[in-house]
């Protein structure tokens, strides 16, 4: 008996060494390298998928937008405006004041005003009044100029006190029941006398102000008969404060109900590639060490801790080769080692792989002139060679990791032409993303979040680098509130170029890069970490979705079209709290803001 216990007490502890020696040489082998899991997710939806286009086409146009085609300021809040209604799936009518349009204020819940000067409405300024005062609610979201027309009617907007003086806007404070990531200041990358100095009265809300010593009121509402009136006196007008506007637009009516992405995904750029060329005293000055061996020893270990202390997931796009072969001609790369140990890291760590290029030269053809922007680039012979380019990419990635998910593009310099988009889209279906810029610029392939009408997922990185000035957190606060996701860009030559900030030194890169990651995970607890694919299958789910709401005192019913498992929306709730839900869940994110997980393509809030 006691022999047999003690065999029996041998064999558990013999068995509990082998299990934690595996787990040990499992996460040991893991962290090197040399093996990687795989999923059968199904991140895309499959069939027939209408276009975003398509889908807003035929919204119910409840909101009216008045606009100024013969002022700048007009056209360029007009701009904005209308991929800020489009991608809260808003319908509009749009109505150009010099045109002397006609319209009926009955025929709609909201008004828009993007009009400088309401001397340009001629009679229309005290209808508007008078249907606002009825029920009616009234966006007026443009900084306006001080004239007879806006002095009549100050008093129903809030302002006890007005001049002709202007404000310039240095930064700017968010309330933090506003906004998700309000409670701090924002600097304004550059500012100008945008705002107009004025005075509120004591039964005005104020939503955000100037951090300067005249706390020149920037956003509020003031409630006017039944009705409402929203102010806008940013005057600012870039795709990096749409979330603001949306956020004040949400200000309207008892509740806002729009589709977000919810998601946050990392891209790192050129990775795995060859050993980047560049600078690297700076490398050599901290750790005397050569390129090669601090991307192994020191820059790949730190990602890591990024992804252990925050769950980030990293998106890694290959680049073959840095030669400049454009003809079609094609040399394929034999140095795998990097490649392999790099790749199955990113893939055992959670990561994904997405296509960059062959070489880093963008799929334009010789028809394209750079001038001085990209003197060291050469265009492509023609289509057949940039298809060539892409195969051997393809067959490259697909040899080093057949059972990888793969299926996001990010073009070489967020460079992309016509010629080289009619390639991918006709001749590699296994591409069913494509990941640029944001923002506009010289030769910029520019998106915004949306499926087109080719059924390509446009999937805009929306922020880049380890140190992230004023207009990238602007931009990330922005599109936290506008789209609910963060989409990054890091360049492991950072730390090779002087423009880059190499003379930092990666240690303080990395720690600045460390404190923004902590920020954005700190600011928004519920935005899922996500892969390049799995991003873009966010996309696809929103891009498509179409949202009506009704609303009583004690309920909010909201259908949805174009439904497919799940999907996410911010609900603004100015009267209400939630109570329960019914085929979805809610997190509470800030203030009146929630967001709604629906499980459903009918969700039921009760409210209280």
């Amino acid at each position: 008996m006691k022999l047999g216990k003690k065999n029996g007490i041998l064999k558990e502890t013999l068995l509990g060494v082998g299990i934690i020696l595996c787990l040990a040489l499992g996460l040991f082998v893991q962290k090197l390298g040399e093996w990687y899991s795989t999923n059968d997710k199904e991140y895309y939806l499959t069939g027939k998928v209408p276009s975003t286009a398509s889908v807003v086409k035929n919204l119910d146009k409840d909101t009216l937008v008045l606009y100024d085609s013969e002022n700048e300021n007009s056209q360029r809040a007009w701009k904005q405006f209308e991929q800020i209604l489009k991608d809260m799936r808003m319908g509009l009518s749009l109505i150009d004041v010099a045109k002397h349009e006609s319209y009926s204020l009955s025929d709609y819940k909201k008004v828009v005003l993007l009009v400088t000067d309401l001397s340009r409405m001629e009679d229309q300024v005290q209808p508007l009044m008078d249907w606002t005062e009825k029920g009616g609610q009234t966006l007026f979201a443009v900084t306006m100029g001080k004239e007879s027309n806006l002095d009549a009617i100050d008093h129903n907007l809030g302002v006890s006190y007005s001049n002709f003086e202007m404000d310039e806007i240095k930064e700017i404070y968010v309330d933090p029941d506003f906004m998700i990531g309000g409670g701090r200041n924002y600097k304004i990358e550059e500012p100008f006398e945008s705002a107009r100095k004025v005075s509120l009265e004591s039964d005005v809300k104020v939503h955000a102000k100037t951090t300067d010593d005249s706390h020149t009121p920037l956003i509020w509402e003031k409630s006017y008969g039944k009705g409402k009136f929203v102010v806008d006196n940013l005057g600012i007008y870039e795709r990096n404060v749409r979330g603001i506007y949306a956020a004040s637009y949400s200000l309207l009516t008892e509740v806002t109900v729009y589709p977000v992405i919810n998601g946050s995904t990392y891209y790192i750029d050129d990775f795995p590639s060859p050993v980047p060329a560049g600078d690297g005293r700076f490398v050599k000055r901290d750790y005397d060490m050569s390129v090669s061996e601090f991307y192994t020893n020191v820059w790949w270990p730190d990602l890591l801790k990024l992804h252990e202390k925050y769950g980030i997931v990293h998106t890694g796009v290959v680049i073959e080769n840095y030669e400049a072969q454009t003809d079609g001609k094609i040399v394929q790369q034999n140095d795998l080692d990097r490649f392999k140990y790099f790749g199955n890291s990113l893939l055992a760590n959670g990561g994904e792989l997405g296509y960059h290029g062959y070489n880093h030269l963008p799929l334009s053809p010789s028809s394209v002139n750079y001038g001085e922007k990209y003197v060291s680039y050469k265009t492509w012979k023609d289509k057949a060679a940039m298809k060539a380019g892409l195969s051997e990419l393809i067959r490259f990635v697909n040899q080093l990791f057949p059972k990888a998910q793969k299926s996001v593009y990010v073009p070489p310099s967020n460079i992309l032409s016509k010629e080289g988009r009619e390639v991918i889209v006709n001749d590699f279906p296994e591409i069913k993303a494509i990941s640029s810029n944001y923002f506009p610029g010289d030769f910029t392939y520019s998106q915004e979040f949306e499926v087109s009408p080719d059924g390509m997922i446009e999937e805009p990185r929306t922020v880049y680098g380890a140190v992230w000035g004023d207009f990238s957190q602007m931009t990330v606060f922005s599109e936290m509130n506008m789209h609910y996701v963060n989409n990054h860009l890091l360049h492991p030559d950072d730390v090779l170029d002087v423009d880059r900030g190499a003379e930092l030194g990666w240690a303080k890169m990395y720690k600045a890069l460390d404190k923004e990651v902590s920020w954005v995970h700190n600011m928004s607890p519920s935005l899922r970490n996500l892969t390049g694919s799995e991003l873009a299958g966010a996309v696809q789910r929103y891009g498509i979705l179409k949202v009506s709401q009704k609303y009583t005192k004690d309920a909010l019913k909201i259908d949805l079209e174009n439904f497919h498992d799940h999907a996410y929306l911010m609900v603004r709730l100015n009267q209400n709290e939630v109570k329960k839900v019914k085929d979805g869940k809610v997190t509470h994110l800030t203030g009146d803001l929630y967001l709604l997980e629906a499980t459903n393509k009918s969700v039921t809030i009760t409210l209280k």
